[in-house]
């Protein structure tokens, strides 16, 4: 099968969600399976989207079959492939963190490397990913650039990591920054570690997390590459499939706020720069034809696809089957109680909600296809 002809202007923006970036992996496979020789030169993922991302960056084969490999991937991935409760570093924590009250002992502050250990995701990757073929990629032409984001812990910004051609160009701005180097699975893990939840990852002489945490404009990194065209896959759904939450008696629970706060933190990011880049193409569209522009603007096209259904109402009834250890952690926050489902969906790794994630993008795709055809065909 020979791929399509190259087009340099298109990229696929891959963002965070966690258990929920299943559903990017339907929609590419309902993608793939109409244009299995479909070239896509940029790609630019953060957080969960950064295992999509590398995974299909680094893939040999056609679009149709690195997308098939991420599937296979997401078919078996299990929690106990991602993380796993770190309980006796957390009870040394609290242990050391007592001592040094009573007695008063002690000035280093107590440092709590994660509730979650991501050791399993690396090795789950290792054996999946062979980051060395990104170069190969981009040598044949088959690649342009590939982009990771994560959050410095060191300096507050948001770097974003540029694996790609010779000629890919490197920016700044204020809070976020970018810098060209080799993308490894150290990169990938950084990209996707919650705070406090997974540990920091040491990158070079500097930390880093999550890259969805202060990424204002997670659409960027891929217009700073050249794209023209820009497909995003969001995991917030449409307004008219969100659930109303349940008539609340109790207090909110710990994970309660936390779902709303990872909601903020992977969603709406990616939701409100859309909306300023297409403010911004309507400005552009107003400007008479051979007018001046102070800055080199351009306009871009956008594609954001959503869920039909609201993905965290999807987990709720699967959120006993996380493992006992994390269950047990998860019901000690009130992860068990109405309005909590969302937190629930970031952590549920299970192929009993993952994979009907996967349906419903390939069925969310396929009822979009008009959309999708006339952007892809749209150079």
């Amino acid at each position: 099968m020979r791929e399509e002809k190259a087009a340099p202007d298109l990229a696929l923006v891959l963002s965070g969600g966690g258990a929920r970036a299943a559903y990017q992996v339907g929609v590419l496979c309902a993608i793939a399976e109409r244009r299995p020789a479909l070239s896509i030169p940029i790609y630019a993922g953060v957080s969960a989207g950064a295992i999509n991302t590398i995974t299909l960056a680094a893939h040999p084969g056609t679009f149709a079959t690195s997308v098939r490999a991420v599937r296979r991937a997401w078919s078996r991935l299990t929690v106990e492939d991602v993380y796993e409760v770190r309980m006796t570093g957390l009870l040394r924590a609290g242990m050391r963190w007592v001592g040094q009250r009573m007695f008063h002992r002690g000035r280093r502050p107590t440092v709590v490397r994660g509730v979650f250990d991501m050791e399993p995701l690396r090795h789950f990757l290792e054996q999946r990913v062979d980051v060395d073929r990104i170069d190969e990629n981009v040598r044949t032409g088959k690649l342009h650039a590939v982009t990771l984001s994560a959050t410095c812990y060191d300096t507050g910004e948001t770097v974003t990591f540029v694996h790609g051609a010779p000629d890919v160009p490197v920016w700044e701005r204020s809070q976020r920054r970018a810098v060209r180097t080799k993308l490894t699975i150290d990169h990938v893990l950084a990209s996707a570690a919650i705070p406090f939840m997974f540990p920091a990852v040491r990158l070079g002489h500097m930390y880093y997390g999550d890259g969805s945490v202060r990424q204002a404009a997670p659409l960027a990194p891929a217009i700073h590459l050249g794209a023209r065209r820009i497909l995003g896959i969001s995991m917030r759904p449409m307004a008219s499939a969100i659930v109303p939450p349940p008539a609340v008696t109790h207090y909110p629970s710990a994970a309660q706020v936390m779902g709303i706060l990872f909601h903020s933190i992977f969603l709406d990011s990616l939701d409100s720069d859309a909306e300023r880049l297409e403010r911004l193409n309507g400005i552009l569209a107003a400007v008479p034809p051979g007018a001046k522009l102070r800055e080199r603007l351009r306009p871009i096209k956008l594609l954001i696809l959503r869920p039909s259904l609201d993905l965290g109402a999807l987990a709720r009834p699967h959120w006993r089957r996380l493992p006992t250890g994390i269950r047990s952690l998860v019901e000690g926050i009130g992860g068990q109680r109405e309005g909590a489902s969302d937190f629930i969906s970031y952590l549920l790794f299970d192929p009993a909600y993952t994979v009907p994630l996967m349906e419903l993008g390939y069925d969310d795709a396929n009822d979009e296809w008009d959309r999708i055809e006339r952007f892809l065909d749209d150079e």
